[in-house]
């Protein structure tokens, strides 16, 4: 499907949630976060949905895997001996998404678990089936290095590019899917090509992406964060991989 027919969806029906299902699956790959995993819990346990957690221990050598056995009554975790990296941990957990849509939480504090209700509402409404998080709707926020920046820049003019289609946080975390469409991938990535293989996919897919803002908080390589600007090369490449490739 070329990415021109993508203006064409219509959206006017809301989507039937599965019968006596969650409306959301929240997948939370985690690999060494045991200062902030129990809160991303907590609040998204909070939220007015019904919500299925599936949390994918991916690897972890601190107190994750401990803290993460006391939600096991509320939560299902897999966990991997190994790191496997994002994407595959989000590959092995799609099997058992039971939601209406799933959506990525990463398992800090970047990203506020409250915001949820308002990315999937669209598509439980049948307005959208793929619905991201800006951060930048008002402009790079404060906080996040300067290599990120001109990184999420330029993924942004490459979707532009290669798909036609406006797109202002092609990395954002926050990425909320039908999930009957997201299944339609065939996700092959294993790291943090995850985002670009899905962006590519869904426009290829026909889909228009919806983007709504969101609040943003980075946090620094000292803290924890994993993913590095170094990786900007691997997420070019797979935009430009699956703007041709088949699936």
């Amino acid at each position: 499907m070329s990415p021109a027919s993508a203006s064409s969806k219509v959206y006017s029906q809301p989507v039937m949630p599965f019968p006596g299902g969650p409306e959301v699956t929240v997948l939370v790959p985690a690999l060494n976060e045991e200062h902030t995993i129990a809160e991303v819990i907590d609040r998204v346990l909070k939220l007015p949905l019904k919500v299925e957690i599936i949390v994918i221990d991916d690897g972890s050598t601190d107190k994750t895997t401990e803290i993460l056995a006391r939600y096991s009554d509320r939560v299902r975790v897999l966990r991997n001996e190994k790191p496997s990296g994002k994407g595959n941990a989000i590959r092995q957990a799609l099997p058992f998404a039971t939601g209406t849509t799933v959506i990525v939480q990463d398992a800090d504090l970047e990203y506020a678990p409250e915001e949820i209700p308002n990315l999937i509402r669209p598509i439980l409404e049948g307005r959208a089936s793929v619905v991201y998080g800006t951060r930048f709707s008002k402009g790079m926020p404060a906080g996040m290095a300067l290599p990120n920046k001109v990184v999420n820049v330029l993924l942004a003019w490459s979707v532009r590019i290669l798909f036609f289609q406006k797109l202002t946080d092609e990395a954002t975390c926050y990425k909320a899917f039908r999930t009957d469409v997201i299944r339609k991938m065939n996700l092959t990535c294993r790291r943090f090509e995850f985002c670009p293989e899905v962006t590519a996919k869904s426009i290829r897919l026909g889909e228009r992406i919806l983007e709504l803002p969101i609040s943003y908080v980075p946090r620094s390589k000292e803290a924890g964060k994993k993913i590095r600007w170094t990786d900007a090369p691997d997420a070019f490449w797979t935009l430009f991989k699956h703007r041709f490739s088949k699936f």
